[in-house]
């Protein structure tokens, strides 16, 4: 019988501790060609300022998300992204189940972001910088403060009574991009700029950085100088098609995180590091796939 999951009953069972090793293992799959995983599907839905995306994926799940993205959204109250996940039985193709994504696409992209940070940032990280102050920078907190001992956060946002809002959520200092930038050891943007939002004459020197933004080919969060650093993708294909940071630039990828977290490239460490994620399907339906087992206590 196909289960259908509505964003309470999947609240209910899905841990961002849990999720980050999910993630990892996603990542070094990915990278290692155990995943079969088209470049995601998009077109604008005009004119409503709005894009649809679909994004299959085979791993250790079958499935494929339905997700929308309506920046306006937030006028309206609403969230800018929703998404549906379908998984299926990879013997026979038969639906498992369907569920609400928009909580997974919030929770696994932080994730992600975790697991680069994790590998790739200082081990004495101190200070965190968090450009952007929706939902995505709250589920970004949350899993930072997982992987590293924070004793400093900083927050800024294009509206700064939203950046202070955030700030007091979280015991945070809202102040510029520039200022909260300068000296931090990790950087997180998570806006929906398409120009720059982070240079990289601020960045602290052997700093990391998770770029999560700016998920089209005209779009940027980062100037050439934060792209001359050491860069990781998720997916060097998807890069090169969807990022306007990586083809505007016209930047080197170093490595995918993938390898980096199998081992199979030197992370590089001591150097200032950019991870630029786009988010993939495969990461939806490992995510989902932990959902659905828990569910059903397997």
């Amino acid at each position: 019988m196909t289960l259908y999951l509505d964003d309470h009953q999947v609240r209910e069972v899905l841990r961002m501790q849990d999720l980050i090793p999910v993630m990892e293992k996603a990542l070094i799959d990915f990278s290692a060609g155990k995943v079969v995983q088209p470049v995601r599907t998009s077109f604008e839905v005009e004119p409503y300022d709005g894009y649809f995306f679909l994004m299959p994926a085979y791993g250790e799940g079958l499935g494929v998300k339905i997700v929308t993205l309506y920046y306006s959204n937030v006028e309206r109250g609403l969230p800018a992204h929703f998404a549906t996940i379908f998984l299926l039985d990879p013997a026979t193709g038969a639906p498992l189940a369907v569920m609400d994504g928009t909580l997974i696409t919030e929770m696994r992209t932080a994730a992600v972001s975790a697991a680069a940070t994790k590998l790739l940032a200082p081990v004495d990280a101190r200070i965190l910088a968090i450009i952007g102050s929706g939902v995505q920078a709250r589920s970004h907190f949350k899993a930072m403060s997982l992987v590293r001992d924070f004793e400093e956060v900083r927050v800024c946002d294009r509206t700064p009574e939203i950046a202070q809002r955030f700030a007091d959520e979280i015991g945070a200092r809202a102040t510029t991009a520039e200022d909260a930038v300068r000296g931090a050891d990790v950087v997180v943007t998570v806006t929906s700029a398409t120009e720059p939002v982070l240079k990289g004459t601020w960045l602290k020197p052997g700093c990391h950085v998770n770029a999560v933004g700016a998920p089209r080919s005209n779009w940027r969060e980062l100037d050439d100088g934060v792209m001359e650093n050491v860069l990781f993708v998720d997916s060097r294909d998807a890069a090169m098609v969807e990022s306007g940071d990586v083809i505007l630039s016209g930047a080197e990828i170093y490595a995918e995180i993938g390898e980096a977290l199998a081992g199979h490239v030197e992370p590089r460490t001591e150097e200032t590091t950019v991870f630029k994620s786009l988010g993939m399907a495969i990461e939806d339906v490992a995510a989902a796939m932990l959902v659905y087992r828990r569910v059903k206590g397997v």
